[in-house]
C-alpha cells in the first residue's frame, strides 16, 4: 500500500503541477519510472518519461541491469489466475467484451512498456542494444526468458518485411556504414579499405543490405554477390586481388558468398531468406542474362560431426560432406549443420560440393578446407521449401547425391548402411 502511494504521489507530482523533465524526473527510481510510464495517457509525458528510462538503463552496472530485468520479469508479470478465470468466462460467452478482457490480461505488462517505451526518440535501435544484454543474462537467469520472449514479439513486429528497405551497399556509401560493413562481416574478413573496394567497387560485384526507417545508419544484414560465368568451386577465386573483372554482359550467374547478420539484439529474427530471394529476384529483372543463382557456402559443423563420429581424417572429404549435408539430421530430423537448415528451409536445393575451396585456417578448422554451392531455383523455391518444412525432404542434385553414396565405405560401423535421400 505504502509502495502504491508513493507512486501516486510521484505522478501527481509529474503530471498535477505540469512538471517534465529535469533532475526530479532523473532522480526517481527506474521502477517508478517504469510503473509511471505505463500509467501515463499523454503522448508527451510518456515520451519524456520514457527518454529518461532509457538513459537510466544506458548508466546501469551489470549487476543493476540484472535487477532491472528480474523487475519486469516478475513484477510486470501477468496474471495467471485471473487469465484462467477470463478464459473460463470467454469459453462461456464467448462475446467481443469477454475476448477484449482476456487479451488484456493475457499480455503482461512489460509486453505494454516495450511498446511505450519505444515512443522515445531513437529508442528502438536502444531496445535492440537492451536485448543483448538480456540474451547474455539468458544464459545464467534462464526464467528471464519469459521478458524476452515478450520483447522478441515486439521486435518482430516492428521489423517485419513491410518495413524493411533493401539498399544497395557501394564504394559511394557513406564511410560510416562501410566501416560498419567491414566490421559486421561474418563469413569472410575484411582485411582492410583495398579489400573491401575489390568486393563492392568493380562492376561484377554487388552488396545489398536491409536497413529500417527506425535504424537508418545500421544494417540489419547484408549480402555480398560476385556475378560470374559459372558456377565457382572456390572462395579464393572469387576473392583473388589479382582476378580479371568480368563484363558484365557476360555474367550467368549469381553468386552469393557471404551473408552477414550485424545486430545481436535481432538473434532468432529471420531476414537472410528475405534478403537472398528479393536480391535474386532484383537482379534477375536488372540482368536478365542471369540464369543461375547460387551460393557458396561454409559448411561449419563438418568437421565436428565428423570427429564425434570417429571419422579422423577423411579419405575424400568431398564426399563425405555431401552425405553430411544430406543424412546427417537431428533427433526432430532436421540437418545437423546450421547454414544447411538456412538455406534449405529457404527452398535452396544442394548442388555442389568443393574440396580445397576455402584455404583459411578457419575453412580447415569447420569443413577440411570444403565447400558447397545451394541453388535457387526461383520457380521452384517454394515447392523445395514445403517438401522441406513438412517431411524434412532435401533437394539434392544427381551428382551430390552419388557423392553421398560413394561416402558410405568411409562410415564406420552401422552408418555405412545408413540412407541416402534420393
Amino acid at each position: 500500500m505504502a509502495r502504491a502511494t508513493a507512486v501516486s504521489e510521484f505522478l501527481t507530482g509529474l503530471f498535477d503541477r505540469r512538471w517534465i523533465g529535469g533532475p526530479k524526473l532523473e532522480a526517481q527510481p527506474i521502477e517508478d519510472l517504469c510503473r509511471a510510464l505505463l500509467s501515463t495517457s499523454g503522448q508527451v509525458s510518456g515520451r519524456q518519461i520514457a527518454s529518461a528510462i532509457l538513459r537510466r538503463y544506458g548508466g546501469l552496472d551489470a549487476t543493476e541491469k540484472l535487477a532491472f530485468f528480474h523487475f519486469l520479469n516478475d513484477a510486470l508479470d501477468l496474471n495467471a489466475s485471473e487469465v484462467a478465470d477470463l478464459a473460463a468466462a470467454y469459453g462461456h460467452d464467448p462475446s467481443p467484451k469477454a475476448f477484449a478482457a482476456l487479451s488484456r490480461a493475457a499480455e503482461p505488462q512489460r509486453q505494454e512498456l516495450f511498446r511505450r517505451l519505444n515512443q522515445a526518440e531513437g529508442a528502438t535501435a536502444q531496445l535492440v542494444r537492451m536485448r543483448v544484454d538480456l540474451l547474455r543474462l539468458l544464459k545464467e537467469h534462464p526464467t528471464l526468458k519469459r521478458s524476452d520472449m515478450d520483447l522478441t514479439h515486439l521486435l518482430r513486429s516492428w521489423f517485419n518485411r513491410g518495413f524493411l528497405v533493401l539498399k544497395q551497399i557501394s564504394w559511394d556509401t557513406p564511410a560510416s556504414i562501410l566501416e560498419k560493413i567491414v566490421a559486421y562481416e561474418a563469413v569472410h574478413e575484411i582485411q582492410d579499405w583495398d579489400d573491401l573496394r575489390r568486393r563492392l567497387h568493380p562492376p561484377d560485384r554487388r552488396c545489398f543490405a536491409f536497413f529500417h526507417p527506425a535504424m537508418p545508419d545500421e544494417p540489419l544484414i547484408f549480402v555480398e554477390v560476385a556475378l560470374t560465368e559459372a558456377v565457382p568451386g572456390s572462395i579464393q577465386a572469387v576473392l583473388a586481388e589479382d582476378r580479371a573483372q568480368l563484363e558484365i554482359e557476360a555474367a550467368r550467374t549469381a553468386v552469393f558468398y557471404s551473408i552477414s547478420n550485424c545486430q545481436k539484439g535481432l538473434a532468432g529474427i529471420s531476414f537472410g531468406n528475405l534478403l537472398i530471394k528479393q536480391v535474386a529476384s532484383e537482379l534477375a529483372q536488372a540482368l536478365p542474362q542471369l540464369t543461375t543463382f547460387v551460393t557458396l557456402s561454409p559448411i561449419p559443423g563438418l568437421r565436428r560431426w565428423a570427429e564425434g563420429e570417429g571419422i579422423t581424417p577423411p579419405p575424400a572429404p568431398g564426399d563425405l560432406a555431401a552425405h553430411y549435408l544430406l543424412n546427417a539430421r537431428r533427433s526432430d530430423g532436421l540437418p545437423v549443420d546450421p547454414v544447411a537448415r538456412f538455406h534449405l528451409g529457404n527452398g535452396a536445393a544442394v548442388l555442389e560440393v568443393h574440396e580445397a575451396a576455402d584455404a583459411s585456417p578457419k575453412g580447415a578448422a569447420q569443413s577440411y578446407g570444403v565447400m558447397v554451392n545451394y541453388h535457387y531455383d526461383l520457380s521452384q523455391t517454394e515447392r523445395n521449401h514445403e517438401d522441406f518444412a513438412l517431411n524434412q525432404t532435401i533437394a539434392a542434385s544427381k551428382s551430390l547425391k552419388a557423392k553421398a553414396r560413394a561416402a558410405q565405405t568411409q562410415l564406420p560401423g552401422p552408418q555405412q548402411s545408413g540412407p541416402t535421400d534420393s
